[in-house]
């Protein structure tokens, strides 16, 4: 008999969530991560991380958010500690846009309450945001934000708490299968065996899934903190979260909180990608001005001294959404990622997804969107 039910390797925002919800169901879980815990060198780190209903992504993402928002609840709960804060969303940009278009779909798909917004009302009950005057604003009150290291430290405290081995500093080299349909898994410490492995390294996730070369692409990112010219304006309480198109791109935003300054991010930013070990994770001048140059675009006031740069990165698939599969001739072996850059608000209802695929419980949630095999159906190679 294998030594371990299963073994997680990357202990971030879903590999914490589904050891503490694997260890709970008293199932003996080994978790593997190659840096700290938490760490500065992925995706889930940076303060906090939004969470919204109105999905403009795809209204199919709703339903499983809907159940995040209740296990956030519940791991906060747990923990005596707020994760998860409330402060509005908006949702911003042209009447037909992405961002807009796709937000109303998703509110009115799954009857969410919200408000549309023009540009003069949205000044007028927002005074942060200067939108141009034939921009719209789709305001949901269920969004804010997780706080996302203090979220990990939670997971992997209960996951602990509840029997799980947790390792850092102890990186997967590779993994292989037994003879008996379960995994070996070695790192530079040991060989592990386990009845099932769960894959959910982020950044690193094509190193051990080859069907993903290629398409599980590393982006760098820079999120700024910015101490605003007119601080109330940007308070929480008095500033939502939000995501706006811009003719610079995207940006998401979020109140002051935990550093003293507004925190922004240009989705995309500068377009620099590559393998994980090779993106840099020093913010440069550069770095800062693309940052300023959007800000100055919609929250002038807020365009004060840098408190804070802080590089993180995504990890973008294609089409942009997750994969959450089990890997094609090896159904002992499960991939929960990447996420594309929007994955962390996700990780409470994806680690339980993930303890229900190891065990064997069908999820009771659709993950049609997330087949890895989707990009062969589109004529892409999946597999060895």
């Amino acid at each position: 008999m294998p030594a371990h039910d299963v073994i997680v390797a990357g202990l971030g925002a879903m590999g914490s969530a589904a050891a503490m919800q694997l260890a709970r169901r008293g199932l003996n879980v080994l978790g593997l991560e190659r840096f700290d815990i938490p760490h500065a060198m992925g995706s889930s780190h940076g303060v906090n991380r939004i969470i919204r209903l109105a999905y403009f992504e795809h209204p199919a993402y709703v339903p499983l958010l809907e159940r995040a928002y209740a296990l956030w609840r519940e791991t906060e709960a747990r923990a005596g500690e707020q994760l998860l804060h409330i402060t509005g969303g908006i949702d911003a940009g042209a009447p037909g846009g992405r961002v807009v278009s796709g937000s109303l779909a998703a509110c009115r798909q799954h009857g969410l309450a919200h408000e549309v917004m023009d540009a003069a009302e949205t000044a007028r009950r927002f005074p942060a945001y200067r939108l141009p005057d034939d921009h719209i604003a789709v305001f949901q009150p269920d969004a804010g934000f997780v706080m996302s290291e203090h979220a990990i430290v939670a997971q992997a405290d209960q996951a602990m708490a509840a029997g799980a081995d947790l390792r850092a500093r102890e990186p997967v080299l590779s993994w292989e299968t037994t003879a008996g349909g379960g995994v070996r898994v070695t790192t530079p410490k040991g060989s592990y065996e386990a009845g099932r492995l769960i894959l959910s390294t982020g950044a690193w996730i094509a190193d051990h899934v080859p069907a993903l070369a290629g398409l599980a692409v590393p982006e760098r990112q820079v999120l700024g903190w910015f101490r605003p010219k007119v601080p109330e304006r940007f308070a929480p309480g008095a500033f939502p979260v939000s995501i706006v198109e811009t003719r610079l791109g995207s940006c998401y935003q979020f109140p002051v909180f935990g550093v003293p300054g507004f925190k922004i991010g240009l989705y995309n930013h500068l377009k620099e990608q590559g393998p994980a070990d090779s993106l840099s994770r020093e913010p440069t001048p550069r770095d800062e001005a693309a940052l300023r140059a959007v800000m100055r675009e919609v929250f002038p006031d807020a365009d004060g001294p840098v408190m804070a740069l802080r590089t993180c990165l995504f990890t973008n698939t294609p089409d942009e959404h997750f994969v959450i599969d089990t890997l094609p001739d090896c159904p002992q072996v499960i991939v929960a990622s990447p996420c594309s850059g929007h994955g962390f608000k996700f990780a409470s209802v994806i680690g339980e997804i993930l303890a229900d695929m190891a065990t064997g419980t069908a999820p009771r949630h659709d993950l049609g969107l997330f087949r890895l095999g989707r990009f062969a159906d589109a004529g892409r190679t999946v597999g060895p």
